[in-house]
């Protein structure tokens, strides 16, 4: 992933993710992630607020699926980006609920 994302950036794309992601892929608190947090430097991280939290919860809702950080990363998306996901299915269908114009990416 950190690969596909580098090309990204080479290529001059915005990355922006929520807050919330990092947790899930943080596993360190001793330095061990130092390729991981340099490459952070180059992400927009966007923190989730209560705003964001029910703005989440109410596009989880509407689209019938349950993964709060699918919906803030969603959220945080703008139309004309892409995002890569492990879970292709229940992004699309958050995106979809959402009215943007995002593709979906399965990695």
């Amino acid at each position: 992933m950190i690969a596909r994302l580098r090309i990204a950036q080479i290529h001059g794309l915005d990355l922006r993710t929520s807050a919330i992601v990092i947790a899930q892929v943080w596993r360190s608190s001793g330095g061990q992630q130092a390729r991981l947090a340099r490459f952070l430097r180059a992400v927009d991280v966007c923190p989730v607020d209560e705003r964001m939290g029910r703005d989440a919860g109410a596009l989880l809702a509407g689209a019938g699926t349950d993964d709060p950080i699918d919906a803030t990363v969603t959220l945080v998306a703008h139309s004309g980006d892409r995002i890569l996901t492990s879970d292709p299915d229940d992004i699309a269908r958050l995106v979809s609920r959402s009215g943007k114009r995002i593709a979906v990416v399965s990695c």
